[in-house]
């Protein structure tokens, strides 16, 4: 989910964020010891998109401690993702880019790659160097162009299909993991003030563009076949009518977005609800602005984490299974001080990588496994890991060993529209433009057929294609 483009964690005064570090930025581009000027008087300046205020200690905690080591003074400059676009391009015109991003979703690390701003020789370096067989082959595949390493994924967040298992055991229902058992069960349990099921519908929210290409990508639906936009296909054409009913008729009416499809979920209002993994600890209670609401909540504040499965691959009939993840990575910049920059990130990923996982771990699901010694390291870490904001507790204690398994296992099944086919600055532009919610948004309000609506997001896209030069 747009990181919240989600694995939603939107948080109040995010715009004041971002102003923030935007001016930040300026002070730490306009010194003589840091961005891309090779690293003089031994500085690397990191720019990092983890811009909340308790993760940027945590990472400054960590660099801190490579400084100490290595004698290598490093700055770290927190930057809202949303700003990031606007802040590269200042950067980039005034030659004062970073040496590293940190946390740089896909979308931006295709841009980087578009205006030729990485430094891909020193990220194969790096995965080579760690041991290329210790990584998720689903986030390396995601963070390379054909061959071409263009950063070192870090860590991935999973779009999940939660359920509730004791309503789902009540009524004799398999796992929603296909298009049928997801329409079957949202039907059966779509009863009294419960609806069968809950996901984001907002026109102009991101998050309702990665809901629905989860349920695409499960049907063989594609952005493109080749170098051509694929949205009208008769796999989209499907996605587009399946889903569309599902919500039209076992769903809440009216916009749904990050906090009212968690909300309604939380309270007891449906059976089934779309959110990435950063839902975890808040649906265990570690989170007092979203706490579960349910009338069993009341008694037992684990109540739901206790009775919620998770579906991470969806299955539809012309396609998958399949299921949507997002991978950041750390881009090497091009005029960087390469051979730091390099320390730097193995440092991260190797000594200090149970600190990084640590920051979220609900939402920083290890996408480097172990260790040649010990291939299986850093998952085993993972799961010990405190989870939550206002309380801390590894997820182990709230949910059971399969669910944390799926979790955990996803990176390497991840799917996204776009990148796999070289097309991610498509996938972003398309994403970005809220080309698919909005048609959508006809389709739902039974204002459009399922095949105008994918023919409205085909030609959009195709109009995008045509804007980005191709």
């Amino acid at each position: 989910m747009v990181r919240p483009l989600a694995g939603p964690r939107v948080r109040a005064g995010r715009l004041a964020a971002a102003v923030a570090a935007a001016a930040l930025l300026a002070t730490a581009c306009g010194g003589d010891d840091g961005g891309s000027d090779g690293g003089s008087g031994g500085a690397l300046t990191v720019w990092t998109v983890e811009d909340l205020t308790d993760r940027v200690q945590a990472q400054q905690r960590i660099v801190d401690a490579f400084g100490e080591r290595t004698g290598t003074e490093v700055e770290l400059v927190p930057v809202a993702e949303d700003q990031l676009t606007t802040v590269l391009s200042s950067a980039a015109a005034s030659d004062e880019l970073p040496d590293v991003i940190a946390a740089a979703p896909l979308a931006a690390v295709s841009r980087l790659q578009t205006d030729g701003l990485l430094d891909t020789g020193a990220a194969a370096s790096v995965v080579e160097a760690l041991g290329e067989d210790t990584f998720s082959a689903g986030a390396l595949e995601l963070t390379r162009d054909g061959d071409e390493q263009l950063a070192v994924p870090s860590d991935g967040w999973a779009q999940l299909l939660l359920y509730r298992t004791d309503l789902f055991e009540a009524a004799g229902l398999p796992a929603p993991d296909s298009y049928e058992a997801l329409a079957a069960a949202a039907a059966a349990l779509d009863q009294g003030d419960v609806r069968g099921i809950v996901a984001s519908t907002a026109p102009n929210d991101s998050f309702t563009q990665q809901t629905f290409e989860h349920v695409a990508l499960a049907n063989g639906c594609e952005l493109v076949d080749g170098e051509e936009v694929a949205l009208d296909s008769d796999a989209c054409v499907e996605s587009v009518g399946f889903w569309t009913d599902l919500l039209r008729e076992h769903a809440p009416s009216g916009n749904q977005d990050v906090d009212t499809t968690r909300a309604a979920y939380f309270a007891g209002r449906a059976a089934m609800v779309v959110w990435s993994s950063f839902i975890l600890d808040e649906l265990a209670g570690l989170r007092d602005d979203a706490l579960p609401t349910c009338s069993e909540c009341a008694a037992d504040p684990t109540f739901l984490a206790e009775n919620t499965g998770i579906v991470t691959s969806l299955q539809g009939p012309s396609g998958g299974p399949a299921n949507y993840g997002e991978v950041v990575s750390f881009a090497m910049l091009s005029g960087g001080d390469a051979d730091a920059a390099s320390e730097l990130v193995q440092h991260v990923m190797g000594d200090a990588y149970e600190q990084w996982l640590a920051i979220a771990p609900e939402g920083k699901v290890p996408v480097r496994t172990g260790t040649a010694d010990d291939p299986e390291a850093f998952l085993t870490a993972w799961r010990g890991l405190e989870a939550g904001v206002d309380r801390k507790a590894p997820l182990s204690d709230f949910y059971p060993a399969e669910v944390l398994d799926a979790v955990a296992a996803s990176p390497e099944t991840f799917a996204r529209w776009g990148f796999p086919q070289g097309q991610g600055e498509l996938a972003g532009a398309v994403a970005g433009q809220f080309v698919v919610p909005q048609a959508l948004a006809t389709a739902l309000s039974g204002g459009a057929e399922p095949a105008d609506a994918a023919t409205q997001m085909a030609e959009e896209a195709r109009t995008v294609q045509e804007d980005l030069g191709g």
